[in-house]
């Protein structure tokens, strides 16, 4: 069974009394482990498509399975609890607090959680921040790091939930290409480490590169479905 699968997906949007599609019948399986890339123009559904696999947006018509369970179905506060228990997100922006440490902002999502004891809440961020390698800068402020050390900071947040899949919308737009380089690898070791599931949009061909699979996306539509080996350009 299929990771997460969206079954005949169409999105329209209202502009006035128009009728603006942005997805116009996507059919997609992802297996656990998946190092997936989704490109395209601007306007081709990229980002709407990362919002409903997401559970931040409904499709018009379609269906959203996680591991075979119908999210559609479910009222905004279900999909809420679903989404803050099993996904997770990473922004270009970063999205840190500034007023707290490296090790604050990563616990975080476990302290909302209210699941895991003080020493449980340690222990798994110390490990998080040991594995994007900034053990070493776990009581620094974000105001101290550089762009990549900030991104490494919100991959730990997002991974130390251990989620079902990290949706990463254009994660290195503001880096430089080899900050960008560093990022990606951190998030390949994620990926195979850890089997975690990483679901990008973006427009930087190193991305696309190092994805284990691209989906082209066009006029709101899949164009092109590409698996590659090992994670690299063929």
């Amino acid at each position: 069974m299929p990771l997460l699968e969206l079954q005949g997906v169409i999105k329209n949007y209202m502009k006035g009394e128009q009728i603006i599609p942005a997805l116009r019948g996507v059919d997609l399986s992802i297996e656990k482990g998946d190092f997936l890339s989704i490109v395209g123009p601007s306007g081709s559904g990229k980002s709407t498509l990362l919002n409903i696999i997401g559970c931040i947006d409904t499709p018009t018509e379609g269906k959203v399975l996680y591991n075979g369970d119908d999210l559609t179905i479910l009222s905004d506060k279900e999909k809420t609890f679903y989404r803050k228990e099993n996904i997770s997100f990473i922004f270009q922006s970063f999205n840190l607090i500034p007023v707290l440490t490296v090790r604050e902002n990563v616990e975080l999502p476990l302290i909302i959680e209210k699941k895991f004891s003080k020493t449980e809440i340690f222990e798994k961020v110390t490990k998080i921040i040991e594995i994007v390698g900034l053990e070493d800068m776990a009581e620094r402020f974000p105001r101290e790091l550089s762009g990549g050390q900030e991104q490494r900071v919100a991959i730990a947040r997002a991974l130390v939930k251990n989620p079902l899949v990290v949706l990463a919308d254009e994660p290195t737009a503001n880096l430089d290409s080899e900050m960008s380089e560093d990022i990606i690898s951190v998030m390949q070791k994620m990926n195979e480490e850890i089997h975690t599931t990483f679901i990008f949009s973006t427009h930087d061909p190193l991305v696309q590169k190092h994805a284990k699979r691209v989906i082209i996306l066009r006029d709101g539509m899949i164009a092109s479905d590409e698996r590659k080996n090992h994670g690299n350009a063929q």
